[in-house]
């Protein structure tokens, strides 16, 4: 199996606190990976843990490995800046900078990485907003500020700011869950056309909607009450949603409990 991120025994922990509890998962390139499972079994902290935004919570550390192309990224001798340049995030809630223009918005990331001339921060800036199929709603007003925009054109804004760029995967933590269908429709078709060049992991408490963008599926659940999150199973999306070989994913996609 090709891979692109692979975690090995992977725990979590806040302080002594363990949320996530020995996950071991293949995340294939120029996929969608969805993350489902009930609210607190620590979906959205493992998907952090990923590009090294766990560890920026006091007291939060991990154990077990990550590799992005077969390198550990929890190796002391790797910088967690040049982490999370490749490994990009989308938040639950859209999060443009407020006092800057879209277009600033989009260009912040590669300012920050010592792009200056205006012709490619042009070229990029265009780019990434036409990626994130919001280029015919905002082109003749990228110096508005970015904050005025919808609730859904903010979302693909933050999108397009975070592959602007160029990670190598995207990371998307519950991207739909403050919108409203129409643009909850909108980022789940962008989703679709951007696993052609992204490598793309999505926690999502919507079923149907991992069901529709996803390739592969993992279920997570606690190991009982108060105790850590960990993975049940991860199969294709069709398997899990359809033939599940753990009986208590069977027990969540039907509705039994969760």
């Amino acid at each position: 199996m090709a891979k692109r991120i692979e975690t090995i025994r992977l725990s979590c922990f806040y302080g002594s606190y363990k949320a996530v509890d020995d996950a071991s998962l293949v995340i294939e390139p120029k996929s969608v990976t969805a993350l489902i499972g009930p609210s607190g079994c620590g979906k959205s902290t493992y998907l952090r843990a990923l590009n090294r935004m766990h560890e920026v919570i006091p007291g939060a550390r991990v154990e077990g490995s990550v590799l992005l192309d077969d390198v550990d990224i929890y190796r002391p001798d790797v910088d967690p800046v040049a982490v999370r340049r490749t490994i990009g995030m989308v938040f639950q809630r859209p999060n443009p900078f407020p006092t800057m223009s879209i277009y600033d918005n989009v260009a912040a990331g590669l300012k920050l990485n010592g792009v200056r001339r205006k012709s490619e921060l042009d070229d990029a800036v265009e780019r990434s907003i036409k990626a994130a199929n919001l280029w015919g709603e905002v082109k003749d007003r990228l110096g508005k500020a970015g904050a005025g925009l919808s609730g859904g054109q903010q979302q693909r804004l933050c999108i397009a700011r975070a592959i602007a760029v160029e990670p190598a995967v995207l990371l998307m933590d519950e991207p739909c869950s403050a919108l409203d269908p129409i643009s909850t429709l909108a980022i789940e078709d962008l989703i679709s056309q951007l696993k052609d060049s992204y490598t793309i992991v999505i926690v999502t408490h919507n079923m149907q909607q991992a069901a529709r963008v996803s390739d592969t599926t993992g279920f997570f659940t606690l190991r009982g009450p108060g105790e850590a999150g960990y993975l049940v199973e991860v199969d294709t999306t069709t398997k899990i949603f359809t033939n599940p070989t753990e009986q208590r994913t069977e027990d969540y996609i039907t509705g039994r409990f969760g």
